[in-house]
């Protein structure tokens, strides 16, 4: 089936192909039989059908296929015993008396991943029966199915006619010797559990911990008869040196004698040139014909900025109907490759901007197999500024390459594994021989596709022997096939044979780092980068799983899972934000911790492209990812939908093939100083910005310019680094507390980021001297509160008691990845939320959410737990807790006390004041705020309730 496609770049129709076996007959003839539908089903957990011998016996339930069991309603209700395939690290679900509700028979509500409806894991069959046509008979047929989880075992009739176990390409049986023509039985026996094979029990291939370890087929599942002189497979190579392409043709001569053939090819697309024919006497068997096809002197080249593809016809023609075939399939002229430090496409420098897809399918439980839905990822994915998809311990169907081919999207591909913890490779196990089989099986079905521009073994591996297994597995692949690019394995390890480096080390926040990390332990600024881990090696370095940063969940995504999963995990952390009187904050924890959630990752993604020579970045994660306890780190949701807090323009700012960037020391001053900027651009578009006047300036809260420049007319070259000039801006005429923004542009392209400065001198405020500022209440402090006195209370970082929040590790930045997963990683908490307009921060300039002027507040305090406090009390200054205890936290609170009136502060405000002046500033913001007439807390306490704070 050819289905016709608008190509976005050039505007024009052309013919792309979209059949999941990559092969097509010549259109018009009676070549196939379609066996979607119904199917006759039975579950086999006892493990007896073999030995019953149910592939002779009629089975009596029934389904649809192509879908899962889950999506028919088959399988078991889920309990406390369901056998999920994928670790769970954090077990408390199975211990803690607060899950004991959720833990009820008929009530399981489970925290670490989606709950399937159903759940089934072992062998069910699948069986139909097909009418073969008389003209059929002495044909070769071929039983596709485009993808089974997992094995799949096949009878025809009574007789075995094989096993397959690929988890990324259809699995392909010939029964040109099982079937008659008329009515014939075929017989499906899948599996789902790992076996002999293990890739790792948490490769998102079999895991529940996103796509589900669903059972069953889904994609196209048809018969196709073909000649017994067929094209079996072809694999294009394109060379651009030359104008032209190598096409390798397989050719199954079914026949016991030599066969003379022609063979022509042709090529439809962007100037596409005229046939070429040659003639072959083809053996007995397999034969591997080789065909050169010039493009023309100027063929169109496929890149993300053109992505234009051409389709190729073979034509095999013989002396009669038997020995004559055609064959389709797409490619592009392109060539991916890494050069120096720098990736390439055609020559020219690129930068991987990409995310991660870890199988996540809500709706099915399994990916999806059309063309749209993939196109419509992909254009999500380029609205928010990528060029690049990582597929995580999985390989995509057909749909993923050719929608990606139209949208001109660069794919990185894994053979199914993530060999850790259950699994190791290079030890002798099966899954060492797998690896080569499923790979090579991978670049038959989809290696012409000029988005498959990476292969990788998988994630993460483990294993003693695992680098000389790696070494052998990318020399094997770079000798074998040049167009695409390899690497040992996605996180690690960095080996000479790897054409780029995949690594976790440059990036803001690493695992295990906690609140030492540069965005948590480092004041605000940007101008670092990672020239000196990038100095280390030869090859382009593409970070690994940079960001992981989590924000709140959006409750109002619960009603979305109306498919085969649910979110139930969802409505325990509503239910407990609801128990502890907050759920009308929701939506407001929401939109604050996807405001920093959004700061975290423009900070990682502005660092890699400030970086020279650097080669990319892949995000985890664009979208969320539901498993492992809950990762939350997207600023999509699972069905790649918007959360409210950032468009895919203002992502893209930051985020494109162009960004204007800047290299600022820090981000908090003081009017006796003067701000500087370092301008810099990467620019890594489809050619050279030629006489443009890059621009800037700096604008105030209401809009309004404070300053402003342009620089020299010049040329920006691909790559980055390109540095127009700097900016410098004396601050001694901004008499007020402010936060000011630069922007800067270079033609169309836009990026800003905020900075804030605050008076170096300080009005006297009348009525200062009334206040007391200490750091614990004792007694003569509490009798001067008690008898109508004012007090900040001032504690010190490390004296809240544990149960108060002690044991809360709090920092600037959102929770990384999840604290479940992470065995309870610092931080533990979302940012901040308040009221701008209340009066106690007046002179502390701030939005409703964290920005880099609470790093300081942040890194020197703790989070108030006001679990035990009244529940009418209202923070200041809120801190968002994770969503696993939702409790309810704070940094600034007030309250009356007898006669007298209290804010306690959870930021220790006094310490080293010279060194932080968003220090000095807020505590100004607050006893202009305690000494003046709007000081009217609304909640009363009693010295006790908050001597208690402390240990």
């Amino acid at each position: 089936m050819i289905q016709t496609i608008i190509m976005k770049s050039v505007k024009i129709l052309i013919s792309t192909l979209i059949l999941l076996s990559v092969a097509c007959q010549k259109p018009g003839t009676h070549n196939r039989i379609d066996l979607s539908g119904t199917w006759q089903f039975a579950i086999d957990s006892s493990d007896k059908g073999i030995s019953e011998g149910w592939f002779g016996k009629t089975l009596t339930d029934s389904l649809t296929l192509p879908g899962s069991m889950t999506s028919n309603g088959k399988g078991d209700e889920i309990t406390l015993s369901t056998p999920w395939t994928g670790q769970i690290v954090d077990s408390s679900f199975y211990k803690k008396p607060e899950y004991a509700r959720y833990r009820e028979a008929g009530k399981i509500k489970i925290p670490f991943w989606l709950q399937p409806l159903k759940y089934y894991k072992g062998a069910a069959w699948y069986q139909k029966v097909v009418n073969i046509p008389e003209d059929w008979n002495g044909k070769q047929v071929e039983l596709f199915l485009e993808r089974c989880h997992w094995e799949s075992l096949l009878w025809i009739n009574d007789q075995f006619a094989g096993m397959q176990n690929s988890l990324g390409t259809p699995h392909r049986y010939n029964l040109t010797r099982f079937l008659r023509p008329g009515k014939n039985r075929l017989t499906l026996c899948i599996d789902n559990r790992v076996k002999e094979v293990d890739p790792g029990l948490n490769s998102h291939s079999i895991s529940d911990h996103t796509q589900t370890n669903w059972n069953g087929v889904v994609g196209q599942l048809f018969l196709e008869v073909r000649p017994l002189v067929n094209i079996k497979n072809i694999q294009v190579y394109p060379d651009l040196r030359r104008k032209m392409v190598l096409a390798k043709i397989r050719v199954n001569n079914s026949a016991q004698t030599p066969v003379i053939v022609s063979l022509k090819l042709s090529v439809t697309g962007p100037r596409s040139p005229g046939d070429q024919s040659h003639t072959f006497t083809l053996q007995a068997g397999e034969n591997i014909l080789k065909m050169e096809y010039p493009m023309g002197q100027t063929p169109k080249l496929w890149s993300e900025f053109h992505p234009d593809v051409y389709e190729l016809t073979a034509t095999l023609k013989g002396k009669n109907p038997e020995t004559s075939d055609i064959y389709q399939t797409t490619f592009g002229m392109r060539e991916f490759r890494a050069f120096g430090k720098q990736l390439q496409i055609n020559g020219n420098p690129t930068f991987l901007r990409g995310t991660l897809e870890c199988a996540i399918f809500p709706k099915t439980g399994y990916p999806a197999t059309g063309i749209p839905e993939w196109l419509r990822i992909f254009n999500v994915c380029r609205a928010h500024g990528l060029n690049h998809m990582r597929f995580h311990s999985w390989c995509p169907p057909v749909a993923a390459f050719a929608a990606a081919d139209q949208t001109g999207f660069y794919l990185s591909v894994e053979c199914s594994s993530w060999a850790n913890g259950s699994a190791t490779l290079g030890d002798g196990k099966p899954i060492d021989k797998y690896l080569y089989d499923e790979s090579q099986r991978m670049v038959e079905a989809y290696g012409n596709h000029p988005s498959f521009c990476m292969m990788v073994y998988g994630n993460e591996p483990a294993g003693k022997n695992q680098i000389s297994y790696l070494t052998d597995f990318v020399r094997f692949w770079k000798n074998k096939d040049s167009r695409r690019i390899y690497t040992s394995g996605s996180g690690w390890p960095n080996i000479p044979e790897n054409d780029y480096l995949s690594s976790p080390a440059p990036r803001i926040q690493g695992w295990g780092e906690e609140l030492k990390s540069i965005i948590n332990g480092e004041p605000p600024r940007t101008d670092y980068d990672w020239s000196d881990f990038n100095s280390k090696y030869p090859q382009p370095i593409v970070s690994h799983e940079i960001g992981q940063w989590c924000v709140y969940p959006d409750f109002k995504e619960i009603s979305q899972y109306d498919g085969v999963l649910r979110a139930r995990n969802f409505m325990i952390f509503q239910e407990t934000l609801k128990e502890h009187g907050m759920a009308h904050l929701a939506d407001s924890f929401l939109l604050a911790s996807g405001k920093l959630q959004a700061l975290c990752y423009k900070a990682e993604i502005e660092a890699a492209l400030r970086t020279p020579g650097f080669g990319g970045f892949q995000l985890l994660d664009l979208h969320d990812f539901p498993g492992q306890g809950t990762a939350l780190v997207g600023v999509l949701n699972p069905f790649w939908g918007e959360k409210g807090y950032i468009s895919p323009a203002e992502y893209k700012r930051f985020c494109n093939t162009t960004v204007p960037l800047v290299r600022l020391k820090k981000c908090i001053f003081t009017s006796d100083e003067t701000f500087e900027a370092a301008v810099e651009v990467a620019h890594f578009g489809e050619s050279p910005i030629v006489n443009c006047t890059p621009e800037w300036k700096i604008t105030n809260k209401a809009g309004k310019t404070v300053q402003s420049g342009k620089f020299t007319t010049t040329s920006i070259p691909l790559g980055n680094g390109f540095k127009p000039g700097n900016i410098t801006l004396p601050l001694s005429s901004l008499e007020s507390p402010q936060k000011l923004r630069l922007e800067v542009t270079v033609n169309q392209y836009s990026n800003s980021w905020d900075f804030w400065v605050y008076p170096a001198k300080k009005e006297k405020i009348a009525g200062e001297d009334d206040i007391r500022i200490v750091n614990c209440l004792d007694s003569k402090t509490a009798q001067f509160l008690e008898n109508g006195g004012r007090v900040l209370l001032n504690l010190k970082k490390g004296t809240l008691a544990g149960d108060m929040g002690g044991d809360i590790k709090i920092g600037f930045s959102s929770i990384f990845w999840n604290t479940a997963w992470t065995h309870g990683q610092g931080p533990h908490t979302l940012g901040i939320l308040c009221n701008p307009e209340h009066p106690a921060l007046s002179a502390f300039p701030t939005e409703f959410h964290s920005n880099w002027q609470w790093w300081d507040a942040m890194s020197h305090s703790g989070a108030m737990n006001l679990t035990t406090f009244p529940s009418g009390i209202n923070p200041i200054v809120r801190v968002i807790d994770d969503w696993f205890t939702n409790r309810p936290l704070a940094l600034l609170f007030e309250a009356k006390v007898g006669k007298g009136k209290i804010v306690v502060s959870g930021i220790d405000l006094t310490t080293d004041p010279e060194k932080r002046p968003e220090a000095q500033q807020l505590l100004y913001s607050l006893k202009k705020y305690i000494a003046g007439s709007q000081f009217n807390p609304a909640i009363t306490l009693n010295i006790a309730q908050i001597q208690k704070l402390t240990k």
